[in-house]
Formats: C-alpha cells, structure tokens, sequence
C-alpha cells in the first residue's frame, strides 16, 4: 500500500464549494524536526524567529541544510544530538517558522509526493494551518465523528486529543448506549471552513488512520481491529511465529504456543520486562476500509460541525465533562489545554505538558496569532459549542474513575442533549456541568462516583490557574489576546470562591 496519508494518487479532490485547496503531501525528508521540541526550550510559540535563513556548517559531522544551531539552547542542542545518532540523516534542516522556510516547504508540495510518518505530519499540519489562516479557515489536529441517537438524528463532532490520547478509540467508538450509531469521518486532521449559509463544514483530507498500536484490542477498539488486518503496514511492532504482529494489548488474542519476536528483533516473554512493541508503535491503514466509515467522509461539502471537543490525560482535579459558556471561553479552554506525557510527546516520565488545542507539534505561525484566528471565527459564520472531556481521572487510589471506551456514549449523550439546547446542567467556577442525574448512567456495570468525578479541588485549580498564568506569560507574552488574559482572570476570581 503506497498511497499518502496525506492526499497521494487517487485522493487529490477538489473540495467544491468550499474553496478547500487539492489534498497533498510534502515528500519524506531525511531531517531532523524539532517543532515538537518546544519544551526544550525552541522559541516556537512567541515569535518565531525569522533571521535564521542560511546554512551553518555541520553538527556531529552532518551538514545544516536550514537554520543557525547557535539558535539553539543546550537542551535543545543535545536533544539534536541524540535525534542524529539515532538516525544518521544525511542534512540536518532546524524550524523556524519563518515566511521563507514556509515558502520553501509550500514548494516543496508540488508533484504528487508522498506524506511518510508523523514527522512530515509535523510539516504537514503546520502548512495547512498556515494557509488556513490566510484563507480565513482551520486545520486542525481532530478527529470527526457523526453520532445518531435512538431518535435518527445525526451530528457531527470534532475532538482535538494529543496524540496517544484516545483520538482514535473516540472516532471508532462501539456506543455502550443502546441505539446509538457512531460512524469515523477521520480520526486525526479536519480542515474546517464556513460554507456560504454560515455553517461550519469539516473535511477529513487524510487517506487513512496512523494509529497508535498499543492498547488498541478487540476489548478496547473492535473497530479498529477489525480495519487493520488488511491492507496495513505496521512500524516498530512485534512479530509472532505465525507470521503475525503482537503489541502490548493483544494477548488475549495469542494463539498456543506461539513465539513472539519484539520490535528490537529480539526474543520476547511476557517475563522479559520490556515491552513487545514500541510504545509509540502505529499501523497505517486505508480509511475506505473501516467497518463504520461515514457515508460522507469523501463529501467534498463536507459534514456540518455541531460541537467540539478538547481533552487529554488529566489524572487529578478535571472533571469528566464541561461546556465552555461561550465561544471566547471555548477558545481559552483550547488554548489552555493540558495533558500528561505519552509515548507519542517527546518527553520522558509522567509530566503534565501545556498542549494547546492539541497542536503544540503542529503550530504554523506564531501562538497568539493563532489564538486571535480562532476568535475571529465567530464573526465569520454560526460557532459550534465547545466542551472539555477528561477520560482519566483517577481515585486516591490511583484508579480510573470512569471505564471509558464505549461507555463515552454517554458523555456525548450528554453533549448531544446541550446542542440541542436542554437545561441539565449547572454552572460551575470551569463552566456547564451536567446536573444531577443528568448523566444518563442507566446499565453500567461499574459503579461511578458521581460527586468525585465531577468535584472541583480548590487547591488544585487554583495551580492550575497559576501554571495557565506562567505558561501565557512567559510562551505568549502580549501577543496573546487581551480577552484571553481576561478569561484567565475571570477563571481565578471564580475558583478564588470555591
């Protein structure tokens, strides 16, 4: 299967009506991106550095292609260093977001070339949000989803997760709520613009899934597994004797007596105290083949977007579920978003990372440039509502306090229910909460603590408060918008109260 991911032969459309351009790719370079290394220290959300434009020599013996390593700190040059012995590219090319490397890499579009791995995502996304803001749209970092209740009404839901933060588990979603019907429009990229009735329209311009393979099972993912064993390359997985693959997750699916191969080439056991897979191992599939793909998800109209969601990993403090007030809240919420590392972020351990609107690897353009796009989007046509889900909390006893998986549902139950303009919620000092006994929890098997799930930690959310504060200042500065300051002051004053 050599088709893009990203557009390829088979896939340039022209998305009419909507002004959408074709869908492309840029080709596989042997470089190192350091977009995602932002934590290191790379001054990629306050402005972007526009003078670093010419060759500089060689770093471990490596020719520079683009960028000033004298740009870079001591953090951020060792993480070079390591990503060098590790690869062995042939050029190393340093981002830097600057109109002239946008340039370059927008060429860099022409020909039919193919999209190969998360780093020419990386490029990628950044292109396309870059035009989006030109062209007065957005591209994003979401899934699309259409969920039908038992009435046969049907909307549609992005929802923007780091990556390794159950994008695709929610895109393929097996409803535990009965008659309910959820169908994939995408599960990774939307290009959203509004048509000329003022709605929202999404696009899914990715051929297929680039999905994390570990913890994707029948259990957790029927849909998905029922989509990848065909047609499907996979990347740092283990092998079986049988000739099949393995990854953390599948053992209830080994057959007898079978001999498991890891990643690293080397005999495995369970006993072997490592992983079988890479943690941060995908399968690449075609989306046409998934059991529950929207009939829709080649509309070149696209699908009209009714509610968005943000969220990530979120062990303590964050409620299962809240709706922004409006849309300038929904945008703080975006821009404030926070989530523990995974196996997909470059850091390692368990950190909480700042990961606004799930697109801290895949910013184009300077941070509060982006930020004040967003807001303008209410002036350009109707705004979907806009919610936060947190799917991880954990108990003092460190665990999960929701199931998850199917039992989403009935969050989007909920959501679904707001759209539509139901009363069951109540305001709280984050936003729109369900009110009580306005979670529909009829048939679970677990028994779910409503009260803590849902509890506000005033000790806990007044950090919060003060991390937001730090990260704004000091990655943003004054090129964040006043009424995102202003959202962030509202936020303390109310949990001042709790």
């Amino acid at each position: 299967m050599d088709q893009s991911l990203l557009g390829g032969a088979g896939r340039q459309r022209e998305w009419a009506g909507l002004g959408f351009p074709k869908a492309c790719s840029i080709q596989s370079l042997l470089c190192l991106d350091l977009g995602s290394a932002n934590g290191c220290g790379l001054p990629q959300l306050h402005k972007l550095r526009q003078d670093n434009c010419g060759l500089y020599s060689h770093i471990r013996g490596i020719p520079i292609s683009y960028g000033d390593v004298n740009s870079l700190t001591a953090g951020v040059r060792s993480f070079v260093e390591e990503g060098i012995a590790l690869c062995q590219p042939d050029q190393v090319h340093i981002c830097d977001g600057s109109e002239q490397e946008n340039k370059m890499l927008i060429k860099s579009l022409a020909g039919g070339r193919h999209h190969r791995g998360p780093a020419q995502k990386c490029f990628a996304l950044r292109i396309g949000s870059t035009i989006a803001k030109r062209e007065g749209w957005l591209a994003e970092h979401m899934l699309i989803l259409g969920i039908t209740n038992p009435e046969g009404e049907k909307k549609y839901i992005t929802a923007a997760f780091p990556s390794a933060c159950g994008k695709t588990n929610l895109a393929m979603l097996n409803p535990s709520l009965a008659d309910y019907k959820v169908e994939c429009v995408g599960d990774d990229i939307a290009w959203m613009k509004f048509d000329s009735k003022g709605v929202l329209r999404a696009i899914n311009p990715e051929n297929g899934f680039f999905g994390v393979a570990p913890g994707t099972s029948t259990e957790t993912n029927p849909i998905a597994m029922n989509t990848v064993f065909k047609n499907t390359i996979f990347t740092n997985v283990a092998s079986t004797s049988d000739g099949g693959v393995f990854w953390e997750g599948m053992e209830s699916s080994l057959a007898p007596n079978v001999q498991i191969t890891d990643w690293l080439g080397k005999p495995w056991t369970k006993d072997s105290g490592k992983p079988a897979a890479h943690p941060n191992s995908r399968f690449c599939t075609p989306a046409a083949q998934c059991p529950i793909i929207d009939g829709a998800w080649e509309d070149p109209a696209g699908v009209p977007i009714s509610a968005m969601l943000f969220g990530g990993r979120r062990p303590a403090g964050v409620p299962l579920i809240y709706e922004a007030r409006d849309w300038t809240h929904g945008v703080f919420i975006g821009a404030a978003m926070r989530s523990e590392s995974t196996a997909a972020a470059e850091h390692k351990g368990k950190v909480i990372m700042h990961d606004p609107f799930a697109m801290r690897p895949f910013f184009g353009y300077n941070f509060g440039d982006y930020v004040a796009h967003w807001l303008s989007m209410e002036k350009r046509g109707k705004v979907p509502k806009i919610f936060h889900v947190n799917w991880f909390r954990k108990s003092a006893e460190g665990k999960f306090m929701w199931p998850g998986y199917g039992e989403n549902s009935r969050v989007l139950d909920w959501v679904l229910r707001r759209i539509n303009g139901e009363s069951c919620f109540v305001d709280s000092a984050i936003g729109h909460i369900p009110s009580e006994g306005a979670l529909n929890l009829t048939g679970m098997k677990e028994q779910i603590d409503e009260s803590e799930l849902f509890s506000l930690p005033r000790d806990f959310w007044s950090q919060e408060v003060q991390d937001i504060r730090t990260y704004f200042e000091s990655q943003v500065g004054s090129d964040l918008p006043a009424s995102i300051y202003n959202e962030l002051e509202q936020l303390a004053t109310r949990v001042a109260d709790l």
